[in-house]
């Protein structure tokens, strides 16, 4: 008999992950702010084929009280991320959209601006796992410009890929920096992971 594992509860660990490994599924979805109410808005997410490797460093020292000569108070200061992806291209879309750069619509050329406007953007990626690949969405991502390399070729012919720093932070409305699904998440959640970026459906 087959197992539902979306219908165990949260505290059976049998059916969590044990390791995680791999990268793939990265996709972006660009935040619009609506200039009357402020509000912001995720577009449809764009998918980012090629993902080589991705590292998420923590931001933010924990704050650390000293008192009676001892530590009296401490407390952990989430600043979100520094990230850095490796990947294949960086897609053409991404460098309009969150990069601001220009593309002319007759010579078909993109043009890197000294005076860009970049764009903030969700971030969303998974890595798979022994059990299930998990999926993650970092909600409020701001992309400094890729580096760019190449080498002449040789006996062997390897890639050269892109690295794209970015950072993720909180954003503003519930200070949400980053979701991940479960072993034990919903297929419907975990199935529409990349239609849309996930935001809590509210009661009824």
């Amino acid at each position: 008999m087959k197992i539902d594992k979306t219908l165990i509860p949260l505290d059976l660990q049998y059916f969590a992950n044990k390791v995680n490994f791999g990268l793939k599924n990265a996709h972006y979805a660009l935040i619009t702010v609506d200039e009357e109410t402020g509000e912001e808005t995720y577009g449809t997410p764009i998918k980012m084929p090629g993902s080589v490797e991705l590292s998420l460093e923590p931001r933010g020292d924990m704050v650390e009280f000293y008192a009676d000569d001892m530590l009296f108070y401490s407390a952990p200061n989430n600043q979100g991320y520094d990230g850095t992806l490796s990947i294949a291209n960086i897609p053409d879309s991404f460098a309009v959209d969150v990069l601001g750069e220009e593309q002319d619509e007759t010579d078909m050329v993109l043009t890197e601006k000294s005076n860009a406007k970049p764009g903030r953007f969700a971030f969303m990626f998974e890595f798979d796992g022994d059990v299930k690949a998990t999926r993650h969405v970092l909600y409020n991502c701001s992309a400094n410009r890729p580096t760019v390399s190449g080498s002449t070729k040789t006996d062997s012919v390897e890639p050269s890929p892109n690295e794209l720093t970015f950072v993720a932070s909180a954003r503003e409305k519930d200070n949400a920096v980053k979701t991940k699904t479960l072993t034990t998440t919903p297929a419907g959640v975990y199935d529409a992971w990349y239609q849309s970026v996930y935001e809590k459906t509210p009661a009824a």
